[in-house]
C-alpha cells in the first residue's frame, strides 16, 4: 500500500445548488419566486409588472419596472441595490420601489451609500406610501397598499384593476339615450375596483386581512411560517402566520387560489400540505415552494390545454357532410 494514500485529502462535494424559482400559472397571472423564511423572499407577477419583495435579484425579475416592498428585513430586501444596478446596466429606466413610509428615507440613505462604494450614481425612486395610498402600476392597474402588523413597519399591497361600467339604471337605454344623458351633463358610469393579486407580506393576524381588498382578490399570496400546533406562541412572538390562522382566512377569503409562502427549511413540505389540507385549502392552498407539485401542476395544464386545442382544431378541420 502507498504509504503517501493516507495523506491525500478526500474529494469534497461539490456546492449544494442555489434555490431554483418555482412557478405557479393561475390564468391569468403568473405567480413565479422563491421564499424561504429568514433566507430570501421574492414573488414576481409579470403579466401585472409588479413583484413584492426583493430577498434577492433572479434575471427574470430585471426587466420588471416595480417592486412592492413588505418591509425591510434583509431576506425581503437583500436584492434591492442589485435590481436598481442591473436595470441601469441593462439600459432601462430607473425602477421604482414602493415601500412603507417610514423606511423611504433609510432606502435612500442606503442607495447613497452605494454612491460612496461605487463611485458612480445608480438611478433609483423610492415611493413611501401610507395604508390606502394607491400609485399606478400601468393602464388602468394601481397598486394600494394595506398596513399590517409585523416587528418592524409593514405593508401588505392589493394591485386592483379599476373600471368604469355603466349605472343600473342606464344599461339597458339605446346609445341614442346615453348620448342625450351625457349631453346633459349627467355621469351614466360608476367606478368599480377589481382586486386582482394581493399580498400579506410578514404580518401577524389582524382585521387589516379582512379587509374587502382581501377578501375579494382573485389570488393571494400568504405568508404561512409557522405549522406545528405547540408554535402558536413562537408565531406571535415573531408577529407572523400560524396555519391555524390561515384557516380563518381561507373562510373569509374568496380567492380562488392562496399561495402559501415564507415556509422554514424547519417544515417539511409534506407535513405543511397536510395540515394545510387540515385547515381547508385542500385543492385552492399552493405552497409556492413546492417544486414537485408546482411542476406536476403545470405539466397537467400543459397537457389539458394541448388535448383542448387538438379537439378544436380536429373540429374545425373536420369535413362537412355530404348533402348527395
Amino acid at each position: 500500500m502507498d504509504p503517501s494514500a493516507t495523506d491525500r485529502p478526500m474529494i469534497p462535494n461539490p456546492p449544494a445548488k442555489d434555490g431554483q424559482l418555482s412557478f405557479l400559472w393561475l390564468p391569468p397571472h403568473r405567480v413565479q419566486g422563491f421564499s424561504v423564511a429568514g433566507e430570501q423572499t421574492v414573488v414576481h407577477v409579470p403579466e401585472l409588472e409588479v413583484a413584492f419583495d426583493v430577498g434577492f435579484c433572479p434575471r427574470v425579475l430585471v426587466p420588471c419596472p416595480s417592486i412592492a416592498l413588505s418591509h425591510a428585513h434583509m431576506d425581503h430586501i437583500g436584492g434591492l441595490p442589485y435590481w436598481f444596478s442591473q436595470r441601469y446596466f441593462q439600459k432601462l429606466p430607473p425602477g421604482k420601489v414602493h415601500c412603507h413610509h417610514a423606511i423611504a428615507q433609510p432606502l435612500l440613505n442606503m442607495m447613497k451609500g452605494w454612491v460612496d462604494l461605487e463611485r458612480q450614481q445608480t438611478p433609483h425612486e423610492v415611493i413611501g406610501m401610507e395604508d390606502g395610498q394607491e400609485v399606478l402600476l400601468k393602464p388602468n392597474i394601481w397598486l394600494r397598499a394595506i398596513e399590517v402588523r409585523h416587528t418592524v413597519p409593514a405593508l401588505g399591497f392589493v394591485v386592483i384593476e379599476r373600471r368604469n361600467k355603466l349605472k343600473p339604471e342606464f344599461v339597458d337605454l339605446p346609445a341614442d339615450a346615453l348620448r342625450e344623458a351625457k349631453a346633459r351633463g349627467e355621469s351614466i358610469t360608476r367606478q368599480i375596483d377589481i382586486p386582482l393579486v394581493a399580498y400579506t407580506g410578514d404580518t401577524e393576524m389582524g382585521p387589516y386581512l379582512l379587509r374587502d381588498e382581501f377578501r375579494q382578490a382573485q389570488t393571494v399570496v400568504t405568508e404561512c411560517t409557522f405549522f406545528d400546533p405547540e408554535h402558536r406562541g413562537r408565531a406571535a412572538t415573531g408577529m407572523h402566520l400560524h396555519v391555524e390562522d390561515i384557516r380563518e382566512l381561507l373562510q373569509a377569503w374568496s380567492a380562488r387560489d392562496v399561495v402559501v409562502v415564507h415556509l422554514s427549511r424547519r417544515t417539511m413540505l409534506s407535513y405543511a400540505r397536510k395540515r394545510l389540507d387540515e385547515v381547508g385549502g385542500e385543492g385552492r392552498a399552493h405552497i409556492l415552494m413546492d417544486h414537485r407539485a408546482t411542476r406536476a401542476r403545470y405539466e397537467r395544464q400543459v397537457n389539458e390545454d394541448r388535448e383542448a386545442t387538438e379537439a378544436r382544431d380536429g373540429s374545425d378541420g373536420a369535413e362537412e357532410p355530404s348533402t348527395t
